[in-house]
C-alpha cells in the first residue's frame, strides 16, 4: 500500500476516533499536543486503524516515538503491514 493511501486512512481513523474533522492535519501533526489524544483515544485509533487497514497491531513492537505525529504513525503502519504480508 502506498504511504499517501496509509496517511488518508490514518485520517480517516482519527476521524472516526476523535469524532471531528481532521482533515487539515499533515504528516507533521502531533497526535498529542496538536490532536489532543490521550492514551484511550490512541488505543481506539489502533483498533481502528485494524479495521480500516486489516492489519493486526503487535503490542511488543509498540514505541511511543510510533505515536509522534501523523507521519510517524504512517512509518509504524508501513513497517507493520510488510511484516504481515
Amino acid at each position: 500500500m502506498e504511504r499517501k493511501e496509509i496517511i488518508e486512512k490514518i485520517g480517516i481513523s482519527l476521524t472516526e476516533v476523535l469524532k471531528r474533522d481532521v482533515s487539515q492535519s499533515s504528516e507533521a501533526t502531533l497526535l498529542v499536543e496538536d490532536l489532543q489524544m490521550d492514551s484511550t483515544s490512541v488505543l481506539e485509533l489502533l483498533m481502528a486503524l485494524e479495521d480500516n487497514l486489516d492489519f493486526e497491531v503487535d503490542p511488543e513492537n509498540l514505541q511511543m516515538d510510533d505515536f509522534r505525529t501523523i507521519g510517524t504513525l504512517a512509518d509504524y503502519v508501513s513497517a507493520a503491514m510488510d511484516v504481515s504480508v
